[in-house]
């Protein structure tokens, strides 16, 4: 995950490097082959992958909530199985 200030800095270095060269479409072939780069990585950002992480810890509680109450189910409904042999 790469943060979009990072490809700002990079992109501000590679414009004061090329200003003295004629070179100035340079910058702007660099930065779409960077962006084009990056969207072949299907990248997520991190808000993107805090948010899913805060999901996923509200499902995991939720899950363990209703495994624990399926359980106390259970054992409530739990009865106990007559032997054959007694009869």
């Amino acid at each position: 995950m790469l943060n979009p200030k990072l490809l700002d800095e990079m992109s501000a270095r590679i414009s004061s490097l090329l200003a003295a060269t004629p070179a100035g479409d340079i910058e702007k072939n660099m930065r779409a082959a960077l962006a084009g780069v990056f969207a072949k990585l299907d990248l997520v950002t991190r808000e993107e992958f805090d948010v899913q992480r805060e999901v996923l810890g509200r499902t995991r509680a939720k899950l363990e909530a209703l495994e624990a109450r399926v359980a106390e189910l259970e054992a409530r409904n739990q009865k106990p199985v007559p032997d054959p042999a007694l009869k």
